[in-house]
């Protein structure tokens, strides 16, 4: 991929990043609370403030929260066989080898060491951003609020709260951003599976569509951070080295 097209990669998160900021006085922007584990090494959780970067969900029991309800419901019904087993299978696969495929055929992302520490660190900032954000919002999943919608979460305990945003998608979302800015020729590949992975969450009944674009404003968020910070240069640095290497070994080139 040319110089242009990773430039507009990183032009599309910067603006994805700035449009999620509102207004002064906004009535969202009040400061969020960091839960207790949440697991902050290179960004502030005031970069992240839910209050500040997120609109509110629609309400329990609005038209709007209907309106999305029923879409979900269409999508899940439209959900072929296979779908459903893709969905069933993203619901249980919740780290950066979810590219594996989308990165390359002969791309493995947990043999790949500098790469998986740089992204899994990607994740980590992710996951603390849209913890706090869960624990903000207390959104309620669409299946509490259909008890007869089919889900993934069925017979496993888990809380009808934390809807709003979908942890599983701002991780496709950010761990994407950063694949793709390592490798842009995959680029597209790469930010269809983001899409589709988010998708997923849908298909499994456990997020609203509105969950996942806010999971994507948050990955956005988060690599603009990261690759912007001096302190993960290094990270990024020795990833890029290792998948050169990694390149010129699958081309059949030694390197000293």
């Amino acid at each position: 991929m040319t110089t242009r097209s990773r430039t507009g990669l990183k032009g599309f998160v910067v603006a994805v990043a700035l449009f999620a900021i509102p207004v002064a006085g906004s009535a969202q922007a009040v400061a969020a609370t960091p839960p207790a584990d949440a697991a902050w090494n290179y960004i502030a959780a005031r970069d992240v403030d839910p209050g500040r970067i997120l609109p509110a969900p629609p309400r329990a029991g609005s038209a709007a929260e209907a309106a999305e309800l029923a879409d979900v419901r269409r999508i899940v019904a439209a959900a072929s066989p296979e779908r459903l087993a893709q969905a069933r299978f993203d619901d249980e696969h919740e780290d950066p080898s979810i590219f594996d495929m989308a990165a390359g055929a002969s791309f493995a992302a947990r043999a790949l060491p500098a790469t998986w520490a740089l992204l899994r660190a990607v994740q980590t900032e992710s996951d603390a951003a849209t913890s706090m954000s869960k624990a903000y919002f207390r959104r309620v999943r669409p299946w509490g609020v259909d008890p007869t919608l089919p889900n993934c979460d069925a017979g496993k305990g888990k809380s009808q709260l934390g809807s709003y945003p979908s942890g599983h998608s701002a991780l496709g979302y950010s761990v994407g951003a950063m694949l793709a800015e390592l490798i842009p020729e995959r680029a597209a590949a790469i930010q269809a599976r983001a899409k589709d992975y988010a998708l997923s969450r849908v298909i499994c009944g456990v997020h609203f569509p509105s969950d996942t674009e806010a999971s994507h404003v948050i990955g956005a968020i988060v690599v603009t951070r990261l690759l912007t910070d001096p302190r993960i240069a290094p990270m990024i640095a020795a990833a890029r080295a290792e998948l050169s290497r990694a390149e010129l070994t699958r081309a059949g080139v030694s390197r000293p």
